[in-house]
């Protein structure tokens, strides 16, 4: 099946935030409604695409009552809903939840700190330019002030 970042980005929005298994779920869901096959490598690779990007956030500390960290909407996507996806709250058994913005920021600001050392220490031009172009976006979209890290960007 076919999903693009901004794809699952609208996934996990319907349910404000989704664990990285439930996510899997919604995908494997869909693929059944579609009638295609369910790939699971692809759905976690996939996932992890999308968290590379920031189409999705992964926030480990927070108060929405799962232990496993959770899946939101980052501030690269524009969350789109693929067909069959509007019917999947009704299928699964998972709660909305609904984590604080300011939680989601933190948790987006250290991933992309720590991205932007271990992009500047491989030398990997392509990532910081990646990073780069994120780092305005994280700005607007949290209130973050990462311009110490983009001076390092592009220093490197």
């Amino acid at each position: 099946m076919d999903l693009t970042p901004d794809d699952l980005a609208g996934v996990v929005d319907l349910f404000g935030a989704l664990t990285r298994a439930e996510c899997g779920q919604a995908c494997a869901e869909l693929a059944f409604k579609r009638g295609e096959d369910d790939d699971v490598d692809a759905f976690g690779s996939l996932v992890d695409e999308a968290l590379a990007s920031y189409h999705l956030v992964s926030v480990a500390d927070h108060d929405a009552g799962v232990d496993d960290p959770l899946l939101v909407v980052g501030p690269t996507a524009f969350p789109t809903l693929p067909d069959g996806a509007t019917d999947l709250p009704h299928i699964m058994s998972v709660p909305e939840r609904e984590v604080s913005s300011e939680t989601v920021a933190e948790a987006a600001e250290a991933r992309f700190r720590e991205d932007a050392v271990l992009a500047v220490r491989a030398d990997d031009d392509e990532r910081i330019a990646d990073l780069l172009d994120v780092s305005y976006d994280l700005e607007a979209w949290g209130s973050v002030d990462l311009a110490s890290a983009r001076d390092r960007l592009d220093d490197a």
